[in-house]
């Protein structure tokens, strides 16, 4: 009895100097400014609507928001503390070392497009084009290694005339001429079919391998962050989880917020939302499935894009996604966007129930 008498003050002790730490840190952390980056992609759409809309603020936290194209870089050298990163990226860096984990889910996969030029109809016509893949793209790209195989196009990057740029100079270089084709996520795939510069061939979505959406992108997160303010990486989350609600409720607000910030029509941005809210299922998810993640490394590995898989132990941290408390996801779709916005919503339907919800106040 002793014995159990000194753990049980033990334990006690413990959970008081535990708390006491957190508080101190909380209030340590009431003028730390987070650093956040996103891709200039509508996958990572969740930080600017969280900044614009007040999220942040609402939730006491000073952020300072960069769209950035080297969010992992960035992270690993600690010039960020939190960023919406491709997957695929992040398990490339985590595998070089880069202390940085995966804290929420973002995207469950897909919604990445193969646009092309209106004069090329057939996979076979791209043999020899001028085509943005990215660097390396038969190492890099599994979007483009699985399109190869499906259309039984040479797999030698020689037979292709292969650019890198960022996504919005893809767009610019297919709609001068000066590209055939181009690897992005949207907006640039509705911008090239709203102004008629080029169509999407490919819409690349769920797993071939599962037939089941892998993970596109996702919350990361530095361990010297996560470490040092575990109070302001929980508020990380909730803000995100608040973020992604707001996309899905406040259609028309986010799109006007990202057309600002990604310099595009706001019909484009719609056109974009619409995509990830409907058309393209709720691809929009705060929620981590390590099956789907495993699924997705799986399907890296077998396509030759990925050396090695990330340990998921080590890869994945759900202990602030835990603790934030988040809503449970489909409670929340069923609850709160499919009365609104049912799937199978026609585009025209939809545009407009946004803009009535969001109809400014006489």
């Amino acid at each position: 009895m002793k014995l159990l008498r000194l753990t049980c003050v033990s334990v006690a002790m413990f959970a008081v100097a535990f708390s006491t730490g957190l508080l101190r840190s909380a209030h340590a952390g009431d003028d730390y400014v987070v650093k956040v980056g996103y891709y200039n992609c509508d996958h990572m759409t969740a930080a600017p609507i969280a900044k614009e809309t007040g999220i942040f603020d609402e939730l006491g936290m000073k952020v300072k928001v960069t769209g950035n194209g080297s969010v992992p870089q960035a992270m690993a050298a600690g010039q960020m503390d939190a960023g919406y990163v491709g997957i695929h990226g992040l398990m490339r860096a985590h595998i070089k070392g880069a202390p940085i984990f995966v804290s929420a889910n973002n995207h469950v996969g897909g919604s990445y497009y193969l646009v092309v030029s209106n004069d090329i109809k057939d996979p076979q016509q791209l043999v020899g084009k001028k085509l943005a893949l990215g660097t390396n793209p038969n190492k890099r790209s599994v979007s483009w290694v699985s399109f190869v195989k499906e259309n039984n196009l040479p797999k030698d990057p020689s037979n292709y005339k292969i650019f890198a740029m960022s996504d919005k100079d893809e767009f610019l270089a297919l709609k001068t001429g000066k590209l055939d084709g181009y690897l992005t996520c949207d907006p640039w795939a509705s911008m090239a079919e709203y102004d008629g510069s080029g169509h999407v061939m490919k819409l690349f979505d769920k797993l071939p391998s599962t037939q089941d959406w892998g993970v596109c992108c996702v919350l990361a997160m530095s361990r010297k962050f996560a470490k040092e303010h575990p109070d302001l990486a929980v508020k990380m989350i909730q803000a995100h989880m608040k973020a992604l609600q707001y996309i899905y409720t406040h259609p028309k607000r986010s799109a006007e917020i990202f057309a600002k910030v990604y310099s595009v029509p706001e019909e484009v941005a719609l056109m974009t939302i619409y995509k990830k809210t409907v058309a393209e299922e709720r691809t929009l998810n705060w929620e981590i499935d390590t099956k789907k993640i495993q699924a997705e490394i799986d399907y890296n590995l077998d396509m030759g894009t990925l050396d090695k898989a990330p340990p998921l132990e080590k890869f994945v941290n759900t202990q602030f996604l835990d603790t934030a408390n988040t809503d449970d996801f489909e409670t929340f779709i069923k609850e709160k966007v499919d009365p609104i916005f049912p799937m199978g919503m026609s585009y025209s339907d939809w545009k407009a129930k946004a803009i009535e919800i969001d109809k400014p106040q006489a």
